[in-house]
């Protein structure tokens, strides 16, 4: 599988170490066919959309951990509408052995459908410990954020780190995807220099056509200039076209120092397909450097 012939060699295999992907409820034939390509032990997430119902999500993290693969399933925090409502959610995790890793998120809707304004009152809840949550998993935005000020993130961040250490929580970051590695380098220095020590997963997007990851980016307030969009890779004059995270992570191999950014790993956002993405990561794997 092809993504750009002009794309540099990657200038390793390490940073993919560890990778996570992510499916929604609606994908378990997908995982199916994506199986044969992931390693065993692969982190999931699993996505809380408002179109899926628990019963939905709760078979995807079945699905996932009956394939020997690790559930992280996520809760959207303004989309639970009672403590009840997140106290069954969990016991149902619990109930199909799913209940170990979670990611925590906000969530789209403006106003809260219940008691969680935000991801950090539900980590604060108390209800995730008491169903056998070890690790929770919280957000980060190398690009900022189209709805929250720049100060808001930062400071919700290092509660939300305060938190889980308070709480004996262990945790990481999953940053939202970006097509530009200098601010994503930039963000992790500054994640250091706040104390923060979580390791942190860069979201990347797996291949995918030109015009859908441009819908995405617009969705999520992702920079996509000409002059990022060439350096990713990207044509924004032929969007009937594909892209794949070569460049990108080899960009981001090349800038990372262990001793400044800590523990770096990737999160794959499925957005052109787990299969695909799933077979482009094994070929990067097995091909290593060129």
């Amino acid at each position: 599988m092809s993504f750009g012939s002009t794309a540099p060699a990657a200038v390793g295999t390490s940073l993919l170490d560890g990778f996570s992907l992510e499916m929604t409820g609606k994908d378990v034939a997908k995982l199916d066919e994506a199986a044969a390509f992931i390693p065993q032990g692969t982190r999931i997430n699993i996505t809380f959309l408002g179109n899926e119902d628990p019963a939905l999500r709760l078979s995807a993290a079945r699905a996932v951990k009956r394939s020997g693969f690790v559930p992280v399933p996520h809760i959207s925090a303004r989309r639970i509408g009672s403590r009840l409502q997140l106290t069954d959610f969990l016991t149902g995790l619990q109930t199909v052995d799913a209940s170990d890793q979670v990611f925590v998120v906000g969530g789209d809707p403006n106003r809260p459908e219940g008691p969680y304004p935000d991801s950090l009152s539900l980590v604060r809840s108390g209800l995730l410990e008491q169903h056998g949550v070890g690790h929770v998993g919280i957000s980060g935005y190398p690009e900022g954020h189209p709805a929250i000020t720049d100060d808001m993130l930062w400071s919700a961040l290092v509660r939300k780190a305060e938190a889980l250490t308070e709480l004996g929580l262990r945790g990481s970051i999953i940053t939202q995807f970006t097509f530009d590695v200098a601010p994503v380098l930039t963000w992790i220095e500054a994640v250091r220099e706040r104390g923060i020590t979580l390791p942190i997963r860069i979201g990347v997007p797996g291949p995918a056509g030109v015009r859908r990851l441009m819908s995405y980016a617009s969705r999520f307030g992702v920079g996509t200039s000409a002059s990022i969009a060439k350096k990713y890779g990207l044509s924004l004059t032929n969007l009937m076209g594909t892209a794949g995270p070569n460049r990108f992570l080899h960009d981001l191999a090349e800038g990372l120092d262990p001793a400044r950014h800590g523990e770096v790993k990737i999160h794959f956002y499925t957005f052109g397909g787990l299969a695909a993405t799933s077979q482009w990561v094994a070929s990067y794997l097995k091909e290593g450097p060129a």
